[in-house]
């Protein structure tokens, strides 16, 4: 089930004019919460936005490639208090990631806006727009928002014979998985 989850999944950026769930963002909750955290520290906190006002102003977060958002029913910002874990970003990533495929498992869709090291203007950082839009108290860092909808776009899963094994090494780097494999099982 988890393979073909992850065959299928592509990020999607148009959404029905149709609000998720309070069920589904439940079930959304939960699977953030329950993401692997180095040492159990939990440092990730969520704010879920539903509010078309918000996720307007929070789709200007960025100079390009949050746009979207306006026009999305569900929008999840991920971040964190550094200060509690020193892979806060890695233990947000993993987060973001459970949310999306959840969001998959339901029949929604989901997009990544990457918020952390992003601009929203020449002078204004993405985070420090964000976290003053949503009154995030100090020190709390913003890694990512993760749009959740209704599909309104399709998109062909991307085909394995696209995938990128030429990164894929074995043993030791610059050596391919696939030839290794290919030389161990010549007649498959």
């Amino acid at each position: 089930m988890f393979l073909s989850l992850i065959q299928k999944r592509r990020s999607i950026r148009r959404y029905l004019a149709k609000p998720v769930e309070d069920e589904k963002i439940e079930v959304l909750i939960e699977a953030a919460l329950r993401a692997p955290s180095s040492r159990g520290l939990n440092p990730w906190e969520f704010i879920v936005v539903t509010e078309r006002r918000l996720l307007e102003k929070l789709s200007q977060a960025r100079v390009h490639g949050a746009e979207f958002l306006k026009d999305s029913p569900l929008g999840i910002v991920v971040c964190a208090d550094p200060e509690r874990c020193d892979v806060w970003v890695e233990d947000c990533s993993i987060a973001s990631t459970f949310i999306q495929l959840a969001s998959e498992s339901m029949g929604l869709r989901s997009c990544w806006i990457q918020i952390r090291e992003r601009l929203h203007n020449e002078t204004v950082t993405s985070e420090a727009y964000v976290s003053d839009l949503l009154g995030m108290p100090p020190g709390l860092r913003v890694e990512s928002i993760v749009s959740v909808g209704y599909p309104n776009e399709t998109k062909p899963p991307h085909k394995k014979e696209d995938l990128r094994y030429e990164k894929v090494h074995h043993n030791q780097y610059g050596r391919s998985y696939t030839t290794a494999l290919r030389a161990k099982y010549p007649n498959s």
